[in-house]
């Protein structure tokens, strides 16, 4: 009897001494600057994040004006992801005010990027970016086209800086988000081979589009689409006769038919360009935003599955 009392005694010291489990750590807190970041932070954390967008679907990162929400989300962030290359002029003062603790992710660091010069003045990116202006001074980063991840490429790079620092900074679960990332990264790579195999198949000439915002010299360099902005048309509602006149006789000239919206422009400005012109808007492409949930580009990957197709099908009518 006693000697069952010891054995009892001694598996109960025994179990005692086994080491608590380790909890599982909360989830990270992930806030990215736009929808874009979003999905691919969403991608590589799966389960193991919560993801929140500043700028939402449908809406303008240029523009946007942060608010005290905004505020109360970084301060809480244990992540910040951002675009860089000068796309989110307004973060800076934000996670200022916020007094965040995150940790900052440039999620282009790394990318080759193309000088605005190229990228908007030619209508197609030529060259890479230069690391300094005439005077020999380092450019600053307004100098860079911000829409890297119009080029599948450098999405793999955005991925893989995410992945990086989401292992950095949760240890634990550090494989997971690296085979994550190298799962999704199959994919971009298979996305961008089957663009630029859908594109080729249209003969160059006819590979032109006209559209109202200069988001596309990434897609254009790597894709090989040439991308026209509107000749004297702003993003005023009403263009002038005369701004339409020149409108007509750029598309007849470079045989374009062709004419594209992007998802955050202004609608009534495409529609006079398509009631004057005779030209039907070519459809939506999504450029700096996705599209909400249920539409036709809630995801990276889908944005590319409805651009692609939607491009192609405007340009046979060049």
């Amino acid at each position: 009897m006693n000697r069952l009392l010891a054995l009892c005694l001694s598996l109960a010291l025994g179990l005692a001494a086994l080491p608590a489990r380790a909890e599982e750590p909360a989830p990270l807190r992930i806030v990215t600057s736009f929808s874009i970041l979003a999905d691919m932070a969403r991608n590589v954390a799966g389960s193991r994040a919560t993801v929140t967008s500043l700028v939402g679907p449908d809406a303008d990162a240029h523009v946007f004006e942060p608010g005290p929400a905004d505020v109360a989300l970084l301060a809480e962030a244990d992540i910040l992801i951002i675009n860089g290359l000068g796309f989110e002029p307004w973060l800076v003062r934000l996670a200022a005010s916020a007094k965040s603790k995150a940790k900052f992710v440039t999620a282009s660091f790394g990318v080759n990027p193309l000088d605005l010069d190229d990228a908007h003045h030619h209508g197609h990116a030529h060259g890479h970016a230069r690391g300094h202006d005439a005077d020999g001074h380092p450019k600053v980063p307004q100098d860079f086209d911000p829409h890297a991840w119009q080029d599948l490429r450098n999405g793999v790079i955005y991925v893989r800086n995410i992945a990086d620092a989401l292992a950095d900074k949760d240890p634990a679960n550090a494989t997971l988000y690296l085979a994550n990332a190298e799962n999704y990264i199959t994919e971009l790579k298979k996305l961008h081979e089957w663009a630029r195999a859908e594109i080729g198949r249209l003969p160059a000439e006819k590979r032109k589009v006209i559209t109202t915002h200069d988001a596309f010299a990434y897609f254009s360099k790597a894709y090989g689409v040439e991308f026209l902005s509107p000749a004297g048309i702003g993003n005023a509602a009403d263009p002038s006769a005369e701004a339409l006149a020149r409108l007509v006789d750029q598309m007849r000239r470079e045989n374009i038919r062709a004419l594209f919206m992007e998802n955050m422009g202004n609608p009534r400005m495409m529609e006079t360009i398509a009631r004057e012109t005779g030209i039907e808007n070519g459809g939506t492409l999504y450029s700096d935003a996705l599209s909400a949930p249920g539409g036709p580009a809630p995801t990276y990957v889908a944005m590319f599955r409805h651009n692609v197709p939607v491009l192609i099908e405007a340009m046979q009518k060049n």
